[in-house]
This record gives structure tokens, C-alpha cells and sequence, in this order.
């Protein structure tokens, strides 16, 4: 079939900041996508993406776009506190959907953005790239075949030393819902999870500091001159989560914190080995010998990136009906660990997760 004959899913934007030109760049080179539509406040911003992708329909209000477009599917880009009324109005407007992460500004909205989805037929996907890498689906794949038996630990580290953003609103946490946990760590925390099997939260405890980005700079760094004024998130996040199985995750993010240098990354530990993502090794006993195993290739993503592949995945479940890796229910499960660390160190004890 040509590529014109092909079925195309008509997709619409809402956001179109810088997330979602990442999604317009992928989309646009799929052939069985055709971008229909936009909806955000920021009229530069639609201007900006329309002479760049070509999309003629931009509306300021991403209500009247769904009704009157009424697209396939719609990619939510917009700032965390956004997530949940656009994707809910887009689910309940016929749209299939799929949205950054983090899903939602906690798990009461996740579970309405799941119950939607439910309620109208319609599928909703996590935006949860890193399952998607070639370095994620190895180890995936020595944990599905046993290599690594059952898993007991999990270390998951997403550390900046100085990486405070100095744009948008990720400090503000009335609108992003927290700081580095659900912006960055939230990645590593996804990738593991998924890799374990995902299995359910049922306790965690966790502490959260904030001694530098409340303040105003005085180093030398990537992003300098924040808005220290409204910042209101943590610098530094750790916790420690427990599993129906018996498994646990550490987990450590920051956008500030005294050490060496930035990490990302993160370690399985099992009965019957071990693996480290980056530089990607699984470790095991062999012939009465301890031995590190490394990979001598990966292939990359046939898609150009893991990004990529999450979009084109999204595409494939939505058209052809194929399996996703990144369900709305896992995005729940991730939301409602991070939701448990906040508020563990709030209430200065473990808490139970529902």
C-alpha cells in the first residue's frame, strides 16, 4: 500500500511548547500520522509550530479544538497541572490519548484519567520513554528468562550536582505537583518498575530537602539565574519503596546536590544475578566464578530514538491494536509511589499505598 493510501490517524496537539515539538518532529515522519491540530494559550508559540510543521487549525482554547477537529488522538504537552483536565476532555471527546509524564499531579487524577479512558472505550498511554531503550529491553529480557531470578533490590538514581531548570514552571510546585522526583526521577523510577515486571506499591517512606534553589545563585552553572522567588519543590528527594512482592526500590533525584557529577542510572539486584544499566552489565555466577557480562552490540531503535519508539508504539496500539508498553495503569502505579514519598516525608513516617 502507498504511503498516500495508507490509514492515518489524525493526531492534535495540546501544548506546543518544546515537548511537543519533539512529538511534532517524530510524528511527522510517520507516515500514517497526519497532524490536524493544536490548542494552546501562548499564540507565539502556535505561530512558531505552525510555520514549522504546517499545521494550519491552532486554537487558543483546546476545548472548542476537540470539538470542532474532533481528532483520532491527542498528545497532551502541557505543563504537569494540565495533564489531567486535557486529557480527560480529550478521552470523553472520543480521542485516544497519549500524555507526558508525569501522568497526572497525583493519583487521585491519574485514577480519573484511567476511569475516563474506561468509561469511553478509548486508550490512554504514559509517556515512558526509557522502557523503550535498547539498554531497558536487555535487561527486561535476562529478568523475563530467569538470568536474574527473583528480585529483591533496586537502586534508582536521577542526580543532577547543579541542573536547576531556569525556564517554565518546574519549581513552582502548585503547578508541576513537585520537583527533580517528578520530573526526572520519575524516568529511572518508570524504566525499573517496568523492568521488574511491574509489580504493585504497597508502602513507601521518603524525605525531601530543598537548601539551594530557594535561594539566588551564586555558582557558576548550565542553567543559571532561576526564579528562586516562587521556588517551592525540593532540590533533593530520596525513598524507599516496598512491593506485594517482596521487592523494594531506593530512589534518589535532584536538581542540586553536592556530589561529583550527575548520575543516571540505575542497578537490579536478584537471587540469581544482578544488572547495571549504564554501562550496561549483568553479573552472575558462572562455573563457580563471579562474571560481569557486557553486551558486544545493541541495536539502536529502528525509530531514531527511544522517543521515538514511544511515539510510534502509541501510533501501533492506537491503529493496529498492538500491545503498548506504557498503559495508563502503570503510569497510575508510578504516580501513586511518587505521591507516597511526598507524603512520607510530610508526615515523617511510611505510608501505606492503595
Amino acid at each position: 500500500m502507498a504511503a498516500s493510501e495508507c490509514r492515518k490517524l489524525r493526531i492534535a496537539f495540546i501544548g506546543a511548547g518544546g515537548i511537543a515539538g519533539t512529538h511534532m518532529r517524530c510524528f511527522q515522519e510517520m507516515d500514517d500520522v497526519e497532524m490536524v491540530a493544536m490548542a494552546d494559550i501562548s499564540k507565539a508559540a502556535l505561530e512558531r509550530r505552525s510555520n514549522e510543521f504546517g499545521i494550519a487549525d491552532c486554537f487558543v482554547d483546546y476545548e472548542t479544538m476537540l470539538s470542532r477537529v474532533r481528532p483520532d488522538a491527542v498528545s497532551v504537552c502541557t505543563p504537569n497541572g494540565l495533564h489531567a483536565p486535557a486529557a480527560i476532555a480529550a478521552l470523553s471527546a472520543g480521542a485516544h490519548v497519549i500524555v507526558e509524564k508525569p501522568m497526572a499531579m497525583n493519583a487521585r487524577e491519574g485514577q480519573a484519567m484511567v476511569d475516563t479512558a474506561r468509561n469511553h472505550g478509548r486508550k490512554l498511554v504514559i509517556g515512558f520513554q526509557h522502557r523503550f531503550d535498547p539498554k531497558s529491553r536487555f535487561i527486561r529480557e535476562a529478568v523475563d528468562s530467569g538470568r536474574l531470578g527473583r528480585i529483591l533490590f533496586a537502586r534508582v538514581q536521577a542526580l543532577r550536582r547543579r541542573g536547576i531548570p531556569n525556564w517554565g514552571v518546574f519549581g513552582r510546585k502548585e503547578l508541576q505537583g513537585g520537583g527533580p522526583l517528578v520530573d526526572i526521577g520519575v524516568h529511572v523510577l518508570e524504566a525499573v518498575h517496568y523492568i521488574m515486571g511491574s509489580p504493585g506499591p504497597v508502602a513507601a517512606s521518603g524525605n525531601v530537602f530543598t537548601y539551594l534553589g530557594n535561594r539566588k545563585s551564586e555558582t557558576a552553572c548550565r542553567w543559571p539565574d532561576w526564579d528562586h522567588e516562587t521556588y517551592t519543590v525540593e532540590d533533593l528527594a530520596v525513598g524507599q519503596i516496598r512491593f506485594e512482592d517482596g521487592a523494594v526500590i531506593h530512589v534518589e533525584s535532584s536538581f542540586a546536590a553536592h556530589i561529583k557529577a550527575d548520575v543516571w542510572n540505575f542497578e537490579l539486584m536478584g537471587e540469581e544475578g544482578g544488572a547495571t544499566w549504564d554501562p550496561l552489565t549483568i553479573a552472575r555466577d558462572d562455573n563457580g566464578y563471579m562474571v560481569n557480562t557486557e553486551p558486544g552490540w545493541l541495536p539502536k531503535s529502528e525509530f531514531g530514538s527511544t522517543f521515538g519508539a514511544k511515539l510510534r508504539n502509541f501510533v501501533d496500539h492506537v491503529l493496529y491494536d498492538k500491545p503498548t508498553l506504557a498503559p495508563a495503569e502503570h503510569g497510575l502505579m508510578v504516580q501513586k509511589m511518587m505521591d507516597a514519598i511526598y507524603m512520607s516525608a510530610e508526615k515523617g513516617r511510611e505510608v501505606d499505598i492503595d
